[in-house]
């Protein structure tokens, strides 16, 4: 685990691979410090991934759902990620724009938008498969079966405290 410091030990740089210390002032929250450093990670590789098929970190996962449920309104979107309208809408026109999806308007509300993935899009998943594939594979390493399924379970029961404590920040 990382060790606070204090900043008294020069102007080397850090080198990759190496640990990054915990600033004193995350000292009370070493965890925190240690998901925001992996999430930034894995999100800087998922874009670096993802840009080689024209698509930014959060746009796959649109991509994915409108695959395996076909086409949903945009609000229903925004909750099976657990977005917000304006993410959402700038990312659908996106989308749109790089013709992966098409949006229109709901026979039952015409208030709504239908988004539907375009022919072009399902062209690129089995590449965005395959890039969630090893990016999976970058994240889980050499890692166990096992560890794989232990580590599972402690990130989902973070999420669940976490959905938890952001449903308390209402109150």
């Amino acid at each position: 685990m990382a060790q606070p410091t204090d900043g008294s030990e020069g102007c080397s740089p850090a080198r990759a691979g190496e640990a990054v210390p915990l600033p004193a002032a995350a000292g009370g929250g070493p965890i925190s410090h240690a998901i925001f450093r992996v999430a930034r990670t894995h999100r800087m590789i998922a874009g670096h991934l993802l840009r080689r098929v024209g698509l930014h970190p959060g746009q796959e996962l649109v991509m994915m759902q409108l695959w395996s449920l076909g086409p949903q309104r945009q609000i229903d979107l925004v909750r099976l990620l657990d977005s917000d309208a304006a993410t959402m809408t700038r990312t659908v026109r996106r989308l749109e724009q790089a013709g992966f999806v098409r949006r229109s308007p709901c026979t039952d509300d015409r208030r709504a938008s239908l988004i539907e993935a375009t022919t072009a899009s399902h062209a690129l998943r089995r590449e965005v498969e395959q890039l969630w594939r090893r990016l999976e594979a970058a994240t889980v390493g050499d890692t166990t079966d096992e560890e794989q399924a232990a580590a599972l379970a402690v990130l989902e029961g973070i999420e669940e405290r976490l959905v938890r404590a952001a449903a308390q920040l209402g109150d």
